[in-house]
């Protein structure tokens, strides 16, 4: 698995595991990594990799607090870490529950290595907060960290990189996914598809999902209305009717009853 280039500087790594990808913005004197895999021994891989495009020193964005996006953390200090204020806090209160429902996956696949190795894992959040909006000077490339509202998390961080001709390329992490429905877990399916609209409108080069295929602004709008469709059939008490497999529908609708009533009746 090697870097491929996306745009001038921008680089994407697309990891066989989970189908994840990872970032690599170079300027002249100063890289940015965007996530870091799930386990020491997946980011030290990822830093060999990392090394083989640019010697220069990085900074690391986590794009939000799922396992497989940020429990390599670790090996990449004592560079700063970016992301959301949400991002830093959920992983240290699920953080724990997360790796035991990853090490109790990969036992049941016979994967015991991988298993000890995400239990191994520290626990280290981000420790540069973004609330809003932050500027990066990545050795002469602005990269815009952005928090354009809930959607697969509540606390999920878009990566804008400017090419310099009026152009970008946008680091989704999970707001975007390709190949497969998008996952409801931690969801709020409710402001997702405005969150995409954003994101939609931002859109103005390539748009690296968290993972699957490179993508555009097109398939971004496309996904935003799929999911105005699981709104839709939700609403209407028919769960077999939307974009998705029944089990994915039931997980978002799920979602959307912690905090709507009506959807709790429908789920009885």
């Amino acid at each position: 698995m090697t870097f491929r280039e996306v745009a001038d500087g921008v680089f994407v790594r697309r990891h066989e595991s989970l189908d994840l990808n990872c970032g690599l913005v170079v300027g002249e004197d100063a890289c940015l990594v965007v996530d870091t895999r799930s386990h020491l021994g997946e980011a030290a891989d990822l830093i060999a990799a990392v090394r083989r495009v640019t010697p220069h020193p990085w900074t690391v964005v986590d794009t939000h607090a799922h396992y497989d996006h940020c429990f390599g953390n670790a090996t990449f200090r004592p560079a700063t870490i970016w992301g959301s204020r949400g991002c830093a806090a959920d992983l240290l209160a699920t953080g724990e529950a997360q790796r035991a429902a990853r090490v109790a996956e990969l036992l049941a696949d016979g994967d015991a290595e991988a298993a000890e190795q995400v239990r191994r894992a520290p626990l280290d959040p981000p420790d540069a907060l973004v609330d809003d909006v932050a500027v990066l000077d990545v050795g002469g490339v602005e990269v815009v960290l952005r928090f354009l509202g809930r959607g697969h998390t509540g606390h999920d961080l878009v990566v804008e990189v400017e090419d310099g001709r009026d152009g970008t390329t946008v680091f989704a992490g999970d707001l975007v996914e390709e190949g497969a429905p998008p996952a409801f877990e931690d969801a709020f399916p409710a402001e997702w598809p405005a969150t995409l609209g954003r994101l939609h409108v931002m859109a103005r080069g390539p748009v690296v999902p968290g993972h699957g295929a490179v993508v555009d602004a097109a398939f971004v709008g496309a996904q935003r209305e799929e999911l105005l469709a699981v709104l839709a059939a939700v609403g209407e008490g028919r769960l077999d009717c939307g974009p998705y497999d029944e089990a994915t529908m039931r997980t978002a609708a799920s979602r959307l009853g912690e905090t709507a009533p009506q959807v709790r009746r429908l789920l009885r």
